[in-house]
């Protein structure tokens, strides 16, 4: 069936639809209220830029009809999670936020920790970074003497002399008292820090009656230290509700949403995401909920403030807490400001999104048509590295809309070649990564680029072409006399292509042979690096992967064995039979470099 005749049957329903390109992959998961209305759109009027890529890319969709809006959402979640589309990229980049943790062991200890676990633990936070967190754990530290080792030691450490640990390792800490230290931190963290701080000045007060000064000193430090990191965040709701606040904007394409964090009635941190979106933008600002508290684990709040054009019921039913759109008041001013952020970060943030698009999605776009092919989305670029045939290795990099996609690279040992021979180097690799991306029905990409001239260009267009029946564009990036990227040969035969040395195009071409060159480099020295360590230790009876590396880890290198004694062979772990053995074995290994 047809695209036109798909979309003349789109039902009346809620529900997904999956994007598909040419390859049968899944590149954009979508939902709708009306799948008719919402589909159709993708191929009816104009769009932004993104949009249009996008377009260009549907070769085939399918959909799900649901009961409701909810499941639709719900659904769509659960789809990106499992495809992970190329289009669907918010909110992909693993941020994540510092807590302090009370471990739920016998003997609890104070941790800082950025990762949410169902473990019985008792979680604080977020904060606003790292350093807050750990400033708030020290003054916890001095308050609250918990254990601080991972494991019991046998003996006390210097936490216990210096009054920040009661030694459970050796010493019976009750119950009761274990419990108090808890329902304390618990407290001060849950904004009862006002508390904490009045019971230590009483504490500072009676220890300066007993003339106890030394004491009241460290009392008066752990006032003057609360003050400092507790006190200095302002005040900006009068309730102790914990709420998120969210304020979003977009405009060409792409979206910014905002997030305040309220805890304990203060602004402790935000939370920025800018992203492309595809869809409605209100449906897209409701996905993006749903991912920042279900799938990437951010707690959720008693309550959650959002703009009035958000169907809050929606969200409610989502999240199962109280979702509210405030009217008045300091509430209804926090998401106005929310939002404000949200349209500032956005204006901010298009000139580098539109830099950064220049030099990848764009000039990927401007080197299809300048070497007259559909935009090579994904381009493979290969070399071949080796010193006078010794140890023959390739290497293939892809990039993927003009950025590395480092997940794809590919490293390949040469096996059928003896000698430098490039070109026979060239066919072994080409034959070996399409023959089985053949046999595993692999995405092939839209452009080759061999790192070489008009013999190694002629060399992959054989093996693809007479051998495996493939008809993919093939190009090869010639360098200078200062081994400097010099022009693209494209053809048959390879012809130099005219392009701008200052383009967008030309500084894409140059990333992609600086980085096949050093993947490829780094393989090599590698490879080399573990066949001079083979044909060194690995030939001698008796040495295995364990006593080879007793031995390198004792004397740090070969040439440190070749100088070493029968007595250093044997403090190092060796028998003298062994040893003579080794020894015998490396002094023949320096008179053939000797004859050479």
């Amino acid at each position: 069936m047809s695209l036109k005749d798909k979309l003349a049957v789109l039902p009346d329903e809620p529900g997904c639809y999956l994007m598909k390109n040419k390859f049968g992959e899944i590149i954009y998961v979508g939902k709708a209220k009306v799948l008719k209305n919402r589909v159709r759109s993708y191929f009816t009027g104009s769009h932004d830029t993104k949009t249009q890529r996008l377009v260009s890319e549907i070769a085939d969709f399918e959909y799900i009809v649901t009961s409701s809006d909810l499941d639709a959402l719900l659904l769509e979640l659960n789809l990106i999670k499992k495809y992970d589309p190329k289009y669907n990229v918010m909110l992909k980049d693993d941020k994540s936020y510092p807590y302090i943790k009370i471990t739920a062991e016998k003997h609890p200890r104070l941790i800082i920790t950025r990762k949410l676990k169902k473990d019985k633990g008792k979680y604080f936070g977020p904060y606003p970074n790292a350093y807050a967190a750990q400033e708030t754990k020290k003054l916890l530290d001095r308050i609250f003497p918990l254990r601080k080792c991972r494991s019991m030691p046998k003996t006390v450490c210097l936490y216990y002399h210096i009054g920040q640990c009661l030694a459970p390792c050796v010493k019976d800490v009750s119950e009761d008292k274990t419990r108090e230290m808890i329902e304390g931190i618990t407290r001060f963290l849950s904004g009862g820090y006002h508390e904490v701080k009045q019971l230590i000045q009483e504490k500072m007060l009676k220890a300066s009656e007993e003339m106890n000064y030394e004491k009241a000193k460290e009392y008066r430090d752990q006032i003057l230290h609360i003050e400092k990191v507790m006190e200095k965040q302002k005040i900006i709701l009068h309730h102790a509700t914990d709420c998120d606040i969210f304020g979003y904007a977009y405009d060409k394409g792409w979206m910014c949403v905002q997030v305040f964090f309220i805890r304990q009635g203060k602004l402790i941190e935000r939370d920025v995401s800018l992203f492309p979106f595809y869809n409605e933008a209100e449906e897209d600002f409701l996905t993006f909920i749903g991912k920042f508290y279900l799938q990437k684990n951010h707690p959720v709040p008693k309550e959650i403030l959002l703009p009035k054009t958000i169907d809050k019921e929606l969200v409610s039913k989502l999240l199962k807490i109280r979702a509210t759109q405030p009217q008045i008041g300091k509430k209804k001013e926090l998401v106005a400001l929310a939002k404000k952020n949200a349209k500032i970060a956005l204006d901010e943030k298009f000139a580098l999104i539109e830099r950064d698009e220049e030099r990848t999605i764009k000039a990927v776009e401007g080197l299809g048509k300048i070497i007259g092919i559909d935009p090579p989305y994904r381009i493979e670029a290969f070399d071949n590295s080796n010193i006078q045939g010794a140890d023959p290795v390739s290497a293939m990099v892809v990039f993927t809309d003009g950025k590395p996609d480092k997940k794809e690279y590919r490293k390949y040992n040469i096996k059928t070649v003896e000698g430098p021979d490039d070109y026979a180097s060239m066919k072994e690799v080409v034959r070996r990564r399409y023959s089985r991306l053949l046999k595993e029905n692999g995405r092939l990409p839209d452009l080759i680029i061999i790192d070489g001239g008009k013999g190694q260009i002629s060399a992959a267009q054989d093996v693809l072409e007479n051998e495996l029946g493939l008809s993919i564009p093939i190009g090869g990036l010639a360098k200078d006399d200062k081994h400097r990227s010099s022009h693209l040969l494209m053809g048959a035969p390879p012809e130099p292509v005219t392009m701008r040395r200052n383009s967008q195009e030309f500084y894409l071409l140059q990333r992609i042979q600086d980085e096949v060159h050093r993947f490829a480099v780094t393989f090599h020295r590698d490879t080399r690096g573990k066949s001079m360590l083979k044909s060194t230790l690995d030939d001698i009876p008796g040495i295995g992967p364990k006593r080879k590396k007793m031995l390198l880890k004792h004397f740090g290198s070969i040439k440190k064995m070749k100088q070493a004694s029968l007595e250093d062979f044997i403090s190092a772990g060796m028998t003298e039979k062994l040893a003579k053995t080794i020894m015998d074995h490396l002094k023949k290994d320096v008179q053939k470099v000797r004859e050479r």
